[in-house]
């Protein structure tokens, strides 16, 4: 396997308003792992249609492409996350 740049492992996501379906272009390996599990877990929805030693291609419904606004935390509502995680990570020992 060819070994690649961190600019070289792109991943281009492409769909039209004519299509439902949109295509995943990767080269990026963490999300080719992300994809081939959804392709394993839901085979209806995500399909795996081209590969190559160096790169994969999908094809998903449009509408599971996602577009999230930033999380905004309180100060109280941090405070309260590092105390769950505290508890965790001293349980933990």
């Amino acid at each position: 396997m060819t070994n690649l740049t961190k600019y070289e492992m792109e991943t281009v996501v492409n769909y039209n308003t004519a299509e439902q379906t949109a295509t995943v272009y990767t080269r990026d390996k963490s999300v080719m792992r992300k994809l081939d599990r959804l392709v394993a877990d839901y085979p209806d929805t995500y399909k795996l249609i081209n590969q190559t030693d160096i790169d994969k291609t999908y094809s998903m419904p449009k509408t599971y492409v996602n577009y999230r606004k930033p999380r905004v935390l309180s100060d109280k509502q941090r405070e309260q996350a590092r105390q769950r995680m505290s508890k965790l990570n001293s349980s933990d020992n």
